[in-house]
């Protein structure tokens, strides 16, 4: 199975490839997201360290159970070969009520099927008042014409 775009990694494919991550994840569909990993992916997130497809979907169902309303938003930061780092922010609401928006950064490495084989993300979340929110468009992928990170000044 491959992924385009595949590396080596140009501008214009890097981009691609961070906007398509990010409108994978703004579907909130774990199965369908996993599917951009190799069997085997290797990931740290925060301070879970996990292997495979089937600990990804775990990881994303338990993510998008406890973080309501996500919205998220990735920048390209810097790519080389088969490598692209990427800055993100993204908002959402805790089952108490609390908003929050956390901001990380994540370094991909892939294989050479355009399948993303290690994920590393360090990530903050900072509680937000609801009127402090900055991600607003329906569920699903951002709109073309909102912001990114640059633009929003974050």
């Amino acid at each position: 199975m491959t992924r385009p775009p595949i590396p080596p990694f140009d501008d214009t494919s890097a981009r691609t490839k961070v906007r398509r991550a990010e409108d994978a994840w703004n579907s909130r569909a774990p199965e369908q997201v996993s599917l951009a990993y190799t069997p085997d992916s290797q990931w740290r997130n925060r301070a879970e360290i996990f292997q495979g497809r089937e600990r990804i979907v775990d990881f994303l169902t338990r993510k998008w159970a406890r973080e309501l309303d996500y919205r998220l938003i990735k920048e390209l930061w810097a790519y080389r070969g088969n490598r692209i780092a990427v800055r993100f922010a993204y908002e959402y609401r805790a089952n108490g009520g609390v908003w929050f928006r956390a901001y990380g950064n994540e370094n991909w490495e892939f294989d050479g099927d355009g399948l993303m084989r290690r994920r590393i993300a360090s990530i903050n979340d900072l509680p937000i008042a609801e009127e402090e929110r900055l991600f607003h468009w329906p569920l699903g992928p951002r709109p073309g014409d909102h912001p990114g990170l640059t633009d929003l000044g974050l």
